[in-house]
């Protein structure tokens, strides 16, 4: 198996595992795209962790696979790629991309698709596809310069440069450079400790934030404030302010 998801503490670990560099070929895509669904789905997955394991995140596609397709085999297979990072994305939970090793191409592309990066000190990031003729596919020239602005997303994409972890916390790419072996300790607890707050305000909150962006701001604002009124319907509105009330800030317990 290829990819796989497994749950702990509330935390749901989409585990990347094709050795050497993960690279992510057809079947890992799809994959991706029915773990990200699950993950969606399952009520015991509060948070997402997105991990290849100690030495390498993603190092790409599979470019082998990808030099045997013609324009037309693209055509009909590029949705399907789309598709599967974006599920990724779409996941209403907090996810956090842990990242060891190299994160490029279609390895970048999926930890774009994380609310929150956490990377090794050794880790190398980049869209490279430039070099292959090509510009990147999975969500790259989008995702990228909405983190860190346009200006910045072309040097990477048009170069295809590889920037090491602290031009990458420097250009906002990441939010977190760790040392290598606390990567995925650190990204866990990050997650954990979000799979114990209130699931429907997080889902909320992550929505606005994701939708208001793709809108003018009055539509930003009428998206925050009907989700805003809407979580004065839940138990879990009523068990954080009646805990503010009587025991202070940040002790209630979420359901």
């Amino acid at each position: 198996m290829t990819i796989s998801l497994e749950v702990s503490e509330g935390v749901g670990t989409i585990r990347l595992d094709r050795p050497p560099m993960n690279a992510l070929d057809i079947a890992t895509q799809d994959r991706l795209r029915e773990l990200a669904v699950e993950a969606t789905d399952r009520a015991d997955v509060r948070a997402v962790v997105i991990y290849g394991g100690e030495k390498v995140f993603a190092a790409g596609a599979d470019i082998k696979e990808m030099q045997t397709m013609d324009h037309a085999a693209m055509v009909a297979r590029s949705r399907a790629l789309q598709d599967a990072f974006t599920a990724v994305a779409r996941i209403p939970k907090p996810v956090v991309a842990a990242i060891t090793g190299y994160a490029l191409g279609g390895g970048c592309e999926l930890a774009l698709c994380a609310d929150y990066r956490i990377a090794a000190d050794n880790a190398k990031l980049g869209q490279p596809e430039i070099l292959l003729g090509l510009i990147p596919g999975a969500g790259g020239t989008q995702r990228l310069s909405r983190l860190v602005g346009p200006s910045k997303a072309k040097d990477l994409i048009f170069t295809g440069r590889m920037v090491k972890a602290d031009e990458a916390l420097t250009l906002g790419l990441v939010d977190r450079v760790v040392p290598a072996a606390e990567v995925y300790e650190q990204a866990h607890a990050w997650a954990a400790r979000l799979a114990q707050g209130p699931a429907i305000a997080l889902r909320a909150a992550k929505e606005c934030v994701d939708a208001g962006l793709e809108a003018d701001i009055d539509t930003g604002l009428t998206i925050e404030r009907n989700w805003f009124a809407g979580l004065f319907a839940t138990e879990d509105r009523e068990r954080g302010m009646r805990s503010f009330v009587e025991e202070g800030p940040g002790k209630a317990k979420f359901v």
